[in-house]
């Protein structure tokens, strides 16, 4: 049940057509993994604790770092050399008490990527590297929940939801990862594609709209344009032609 002061909180949320008190109340019994508090995973924490998702585990090993700071928009020049997962963790609760954020300061690998992942709705990826997505990966398929996928590379960015069993998985699209480099990236544009997977995360608890499956949604900041790339389930995919 909603309480009095966050139906206040949620009001404008709430007003929306098919969400109402019903999709409020959906989102604060979700708890979402959000893997990576860097670039895209500052917007997305930020977009979906204010909108009431009542469990945020935060996962992250590194700390802030000067060079961060052009796009991490929870971590501030005051935080350097703190936890990523600490200084997020403040920002978040002192934006919305209403939550509960559990910050786990930790590298995601093989040996925890289950724990991490146990009990949650769905995972919402934010991290930087290839072999670190696929684990994710691995994980929604075998936990059999969501897995939304964001990337970026300079002025250009993509996001698709993974479902499985129903939609391509993410070792169906990148059969194999990009070299490994320091990816140059503008600001806006994980801001941009953070805010687009925090949507179809809303969109999924809630059950309105229609989620990004089997499309994925690529963005160029250059020239501002969208456009789309429907996907299809690989047969022979390693890690999900087992699934029915």
């Amino acid at each position: 049940m909603l309480t009095e002061d966050e139906k206040k909180r949620y009001d404008r949320q709430i007003r929306i057509s098919g969400f109402g008190v019903e999709g409020q109340e959906k989102l604060k019994k979700a708890r979402v993994l959000i893997a990576g508090v860097g670039a895209l995973g500052t917007a997305i924490s930020t977009y979906l604790g204010i909108a009431g998702v009542g469990c945020l585990r935060i996962v992250d090993g590194d700390v802030v770092e000067l060079s961060n700071l052009n796009r991490q928009i929870l971590h501030w020049t005051t935080d350097i050399g703190k936890k990523k997962t600490q200084s997020a963790e403040e920002k978040l609760q002192e934006a919305n008490p209403c939550i509960t954020v559990e910050a786990i300061a930790e590298t995601i690998s093989e040996d925890n990527i289950l724990k991490l992942t146990a009990g949650c709705d769905l995972i919402m990826d934010a991290v930087d590297n290839y072999q670190t997505r696929y684990l994710l990966n691995r994980a929604a398929l075998e936990r059999v929940i969501p897995f939304i996928h964001g990337g970026v590379y300079g002025m250009e960015g993509m996001a698709t939801t993974i479902v499985p069993g129903q939609t391509a998985c993410l070792r169906c699209i990148f059969p194999e990862p990009p070299p490994p480099t320091t990816i140059p990236v503008l600001g806006v544009i994980p801001g941009i594609i953070g805010c687009l997977q925090a949507t179809e995360a809303v969109k999924y608890i809630t059950g309105i709209g229609e989620l990004l499956t089997n499309r994925l949604l690529v963005f160029d900041g250059s020239d501002t344009k969208f456009r789309e790339v429907k996907l299809e389930r690989d047969p022979q995919c390693p890690d999900c032609s087992s699934l029915k």
